[in-house]
């Protein structure tokens, strides 16, 4: 299922998500959607292999402060206005081209990226220090975004996002997750 494919519009998907967005995971009788609460839920339930998602209380608030931070500012805030306005794989033909307000979110990611840069730059190999989080898995996403949409991302970035996405998770994963693209 693509999005804005029309598929998420169908009476059968609205009962699954009366949101009629993606994605959607289904688990039993849970039926959950945003990818970083699918992404946290998954994390949470699956703890007994690689642990995802600290434990300690304060790498945990940690976490959750990278996360919010890259779904809000780095995603929603600068990514999806590209999406939503950009010609560059973007949803333009549906909700109007709008390339000034995408050059300004660019920017913006650029200027919000600073923070990423500022964490990367101490030597650390992901966000947490050594521990790959799921944390990881929203930036890896944000910046390869990032650069399918023309935007640049730091220095310090290059090689983090290289040693995620040589990550065998990561390669399966993109291997299912774009089989249709």
């Amino acid at each position: 299922m693509l999005p804005r494919s029309g598929e998420t519009k169908t009476m059968e998907y609205t009962a699954l998500n009366p949101r009629q967005k993606i994605p959607l995971l289904q688990d039993g009788d849970l039926t959950i959607g945003e990818s970083a609460a699918i992404v946290a839920y998954l994390a949470n339930k699956h703890r007994a292999g690689a642990a995802l998602v600290p434990d300690c209380p304060k790498l945990y608030a940690k976490w959750l402060e990278w996360c919010f931070f890259i779904v809000t500012e780095l995603d929603s805030t600068s990514l999806y206005v590209m999406r939503r306005h950009g010609t560059n794989q973007g949803l333009a033909h549906i909700y109007g081209d709008a390339p000034h307000v995408v050059a300004k979110a660019g920017e913006y990611f650029r200027e919000q990226l600073r923070h990423v840069d500022a964490a990367l730059s101490d030597g650390r190999n992901y966000l947490m220090g050594d521990q790959f989080t799921t944390a990881d898995i929203l930036l890896t996403t944000c910046l390869t975004w990032a650069i399918d949409y023309g935007v640049g991302i730091c220095d310090s970035a290059v090689p983090y996002l290289e040693r995620a996405t040589s990550r065998d998770a990561y390669k399966s994963s993109s291997e299912v997750n774009f089989a249709q693209i």
